[in-house]
């Protein structure tokens, strides 16, 4: 099966794409294009799968960078392959040849780009990396790099929707701490249950940034198993584990 990968207008015509589950060599509760090397699927498969991303990207393997997620506000600037994976949650570039990846199975994977000034990120946000401000981190370090904000296109791919997100009540705390008008972004559920919608927090945090275009490709991953993995859904079913989806954009 050959690759199935989403890309987006208002990133082009940058490289990019928010690879989804098809064509991969990954078997079992992984069956597909898992890219997670801290999963339990076998190396070789992971690695495999990775060359493949890397080759439909047009980079060597090596160039295929990525960071140690640990759902922080952190940006790595990269101006060469890594040799070991920094503990961050985005990358940004403005040095040709490299591709910028992130892994995600229901939290947002984010792609951005300046293409007049030639400078690139990409952004894992789950809800405690965009309420953290990882979002505005990566835009900020594009900055730094040469790039204008209201020049920067902004990419939410597939990501856990509002219907398939339920929450405690304490989850709403938190966001109500931060500023009150986040209350818009839950919705009644069962009980004393509330839906969080993620993308629509990650658009809200992209514009309040002063990025020029801001767009989700709505997709959930949680609704289609056939195309996307998802925590929240392995979780559910009581799987082992869960495969990793990759999103990837390069200069």
């Amino acid at each position: 099966m050959t690759l199935e990968i989403l890309t987006a207008d208002i990133l082009s015509p940058l490289r990019h794409g928010f690879f989804t589950r098809r064509g991969g060599a990954s078997s079992g509760v992984f069956t597909g294009l898992n890219c997670g090397s801290g999963s339990s699927d076998q190396t070789d498969m992971v690695t495999i799968n990775r060359a493949r991303v890397a080759d439909a990207m047009q980079v060597d393997p090596q160039a295929l960078v990525a960071v140690h997620q640990v759902h922080s506000p952190d940006v790595v600037c990269v101006t060469a392959p890594l040799p070991d994976k920094p503990r961050a949650d985005a990358l940004v570039t403005a040095t040709p040849g490299l591709a910028l990846s992130v892994l995600t199975a229901d939290c947002q994977p984010v792609l951005f780009a300046d293409a007049q000034a030639g400078v690139i990120g990409a952004a894992h946000a789950g809800w405690r990396g965009a309420l953290d401000g990882v979002l505005e981190a990566t835009v900020d370090a594009m900055e730094q790099l040469g790039a204008e904000r209201q020049n920067i296109a902004a990419v939410i791919g597939p990501s856990i929707s509002q219907r398939a997100y339920e929450v405690g009540p304490e989850f709403l705390d938190a966001f109500m701490a931060d500023d009150t008008e986040n209350a818009r972004f839950f919705a009644n559920g069962e009980g004393d249950r509330l839906q969080f919608d993620l993308p629509g927090f990650g658009l809200h945090r992209l514009r309040r940034a002063g990025v020029g275009q801001a767009e989700w490709t709505r997709h959930c991953t949680y609704s289609d198993p056939d195309r996307f993995y998802s925590y929240r859904r392995s979780t559910h079913k009581k799987d082992a584990d869960y495969g990793r989806l990759i999103s990837v954009i390069r200069l």
